[in-house]
């Protein structure tokens, strides 16, 4: 699979003045939901009308979709509002129900996408069709996985092609419940920058308090459009309550995004400018979370030297990692210099945690 222009084709055609949205409750529950949702999302800036039919659950025994019968609900939401719509796939007799239904747009979840099996078998259920088919990133954050997801899809026929990027799991704490890992969706865009790439806040975050945050960095980083989880009374939601929103949440949000548009060179020149300074700032943020990770082991390092009575300063083990650090930023083309005053400034902090511990 090649970079074509020809992959934006679908989104281009519907000639857009404001992002891709996709929207709509994490999972259909009843039809009086869907259709109440559905009609206050009439007329806002949603494209496509999303809601899980089919839930995969991380364990047995929770709520786990409605099933084929919410596919007719979908349908009365399109000849009522005359939204489009869209649902998950996750196998061959989903991608048939949901054809037969015709739905109008398609994703493929991160449970999936981690499977060339099942990516395989949706792409032999789905081939020739004229569908618009989303792939989501897989669970873990491996960026061939994903791309052979797209590419089993592509060489199946399917012409209709994007991406969500809905962040990666981690056993680590994180105000994340997906890390977004940014910069795997930045060497997406650079390797494939015409197929369409949708961000979806609502799982990156889970919780509905940041999801206007991180949807402004997926602008700010040239991202198609979004993908936010609408309900009308998100707290009582049957899956995923902390991270919907309402509709006229969602109304607001768009509202207040910035929406860099391209319309002269100056323009251009900002909005590549606007795109590599939020590519700093995400690396920027990310220092400072392995700095703090970095600080809380020299907290349980004081620790273990205040029971061990040792002192806090270890020359020979600083020099260790002065030499170390310089070969290392030399091979980055970093100065001498530059990692000399940071690699100090970072012992020193590293010292003061230590002596705190040590001393109280």
């Amino acid at each position: 699979m090649e970079n074509k222009k020809e992959m934006r084709s679908w989104l281009d055609d519907m000639h857009l003045n404001h992002p891709l949205v996709i929207a709509g409750p994490c999972s259909a529950e009843t039809e009086e939901q869907v259709l109440k949702i559905a009609h206050e999302l009439k007329d806002t800036d949603v494209n496509y009308y999303r809601a899980g039919i089919w839930k995969p659950r991380t364990r047995p025994g929770n709520f786990e979709g409605v099933g084929a019968l919410g596919l007719k609900w979908l349908q009365k939401v399109r000849e009522e509002t005359g939204l489009k719509t869209a649902t998950e796939v996750a196998n061959r007799a989903h991608v048939e129900l949901a054809l037969e239904y015709d739905v109008d747009l398609l994703w493929v979840g991160a449970r999936s996408t981690v499977s060339p099996f099942i990516m395989q078998e949706l792409a032999d259920a789905l081939e020739g069709t004229d569908k618009i088919v989303l792939v989501k990133n897989p669970v873990n954050p491996d960026l061939a996985l994903w791309l052979g997801g797209i590419e089993r899809l592509y060489t199946a026929g399917v012409k209709k092609l994007g991406a969500i990027h809905r962040g990666f799991s981690t056993y680590e704490k994180s105000k994340y419940r997906n890390i977004p890992e940014w910069q795997m969706a930045i060497e997406f865009q650079n390797k494939f920058p015409d197929l369409p790439l949708i961000n979806d806040p609502s799982h990156i975050t889970g919780r509905r308090d940041m999801i206007f945050d991180v949807s402004q960095t997926a602008l700010d980083l040239n991202f198609d459009g979004l993908m936010i989880e609408t309900h009308h009374d998100p707290d009582n939601a049957w899956s995923d309550a902390a991270q919907q929103v309402t509709p006229k949440r969602l109304v607001q949000i768009m509202k207040d995004l910035k929406i860099r548009k391209e319309t002269d060179v100056e323009a251009e020149y900002n909005s590549k400018l606007s795109n590599l300074r939020a590519q700093i700032d995400v690396i920027d943020n990310q220092l400072i979370d392995i700095l703090g990770k970095r600080m809380k082991i020299s907290d349980s390092i004081g620790a273990l030297k205040k029971e061990r009575n040792v002192a806090v300063l270890q020359s020979n083990r600083w020099n260790q990692i002065l030499g170390a650090m310089i070969l290392e930023g030399e091979s980055k083309g970093l100065s001498e210099e530059f990692i000399l005053k940071m690699f100090k400034a970072i012992h020193q902090e590293s010292i003061n945690h230590q002596e705190k511990i040590v001393n109280g």
